[in-house]
């Protein structure tokens, strides 16, 4: 394959910037206390990764004997490869053994190691290195090249690179998709890298099942098993943002610190529950427990946006999916998600997206 002989565009820069302005580091040790318990229907976490329909569409292993490297592109290159007509593709790599360097533009290297989960959640670049200072192995082009015959089942689930050396790194990498428009909660509030690290691993936790039992179904090689690894890919990332939402520091911002807090994630549940009823601030402040004037300072500082804003964002999202899956009357939609008015709810539409709830739907029915 190609190699690739420039990696201005990836130099490193100060570290401090990796914690603050790229990604985060977590451990289990250092949770912040229980989220509240989700309302009386489904919980938010899990309303949302349906309703952005979440989606496995490649998984495989690498195992690695040094030196080797690859350099990952955009994921806008690479979702045409692993998941054509997908909004948004995410990747991530369970560190099985050894360790390695993550290196991303703008950001000093980061080195990880066994039992760590490195999650690339938007669009960026990044380089997996056996050592911070070389070359990859292979460059964005052989990549996108590997996964479209990844996809495409000409590969084995397992796949080998590097140079033959006695130091090995082996990890799983998994590739979704999901919606971003109009309104992904979960993908917003994620940074560009997370390392969640598990210090102790030892096979007692749902994630080592998970993983365990994906790489037992790649040793049977039987009928449907792609079809249960992509499953279990999900569940897998699921459980990682889990993680990341029980081990957030106190202070933070964004969906999931709203969702930790108990008088905001009451309302965010509540709106989940019930997104078509005319709520009011006072009805949310009730709840809550909380007077009108804090919850929406307490809700706007987490969130990121009025209480009433989020809904009528969340509203258009379930719109939008509801839209795209079924050839659904404008009107019917309308009603669904608590609009009287069809005009109303096609203007809060295209505000949304920028363009009408029928031209969304036609684009999906034609594009099926």
């Amino acid at each position: 394959m190609a190699r690739s002989h420039d990696r201005a565009s990836l130099s490193p820069a100060p570290p401090s910037r990796l914690t603050h302005e790229v990604g985060a580091s977590y451990t289990d040790a250092e949770t912040t206390g229980p989220a509240p318990a989700p309302g009386r229907g489904n919980d938010p976490l899990s309303d949302v990764l349906r309703t952005v329909k979440l989606t496995g569409a490649l998984f495989f292993m690498v195992d690695a004997t040094h030196p080797w490297g690859v350099e990952v592109p955009r994921t806008d290159r690479v979702a045409p490869a692993v998941l054509p007509g997908a909004q948004h593709v995410i990747s991530y790599d369970i560190i099985l053994e050894g360790s390695g360097w993550v290196c991303m533009q703008g950001a000093a290297p980061v080195r990880f190691e066994g039992g760590d989960i490195l999650v690339f959640a938007h669009s960026d670049p990044y380089l997996l290195l056996s050592a911070p200072d070389q070359q990859p192995e292979f460059d964005s082009i052989a990549t996108v090249e590997f996964l479209r015959e990844m996809a495409a089942g000409r590969l084995p689930f397992v796949v080998e690179e590097g140079g033959g050396g006695p130091e090995r790194t082996r990890y799983v990498c998994g590739y979704l998709g999901c919606d971003m428009r109009p309104f992904n909660p979960v993908l917003a509030t994620l940074p560009r890298f997370l390392q969640v690290k598990r210090r102790n691993y030892a096979g007692d936790e749902l994630l080592d099942h998970l993983v365990e039992l994906t790489l037992a179904e790649a040793r049977t090689r039987r009928a449907g098993g792609d079809s249960i690894r992509l499953r279990l890919s999900e569940l897998i990332f699921v459980e990682v943002i889990r993680r990341y939402l029980e081990t957030l520091p106190v202070g933070g911002t964004g969906w999931l610190a709203g969702l930790r807090d108990r008088s905001v994630g009451r309302v965010l549940t509540l709106f989940h529950e019930h997104p078509a009823r005319a709520w009011t601030l006072n009805e949310l402040a009730s709840e809550s427990g909380l007077s009108r004037a804090v919850l929406a300072e307490r809700f706007a500082h987490l969130v990121g946006c009025p209480p009433m804003k989020y809904l009528t964002l969340w509203r258009m999202q379930i719109a939008a999916r509801m839209l795209a899956d079924r050839p659904a009357k404008v009107a019917a939609v309308a009603h669904d998600v608590g609009y009287e008015s069809e005009a109303a709810f096609s203007r809060a539409f295209k505000k949304a997206t920028g363009v009408s709830p029928a031209a969304w739907r036609d684009h999906h029915v034609a594009s099926a």
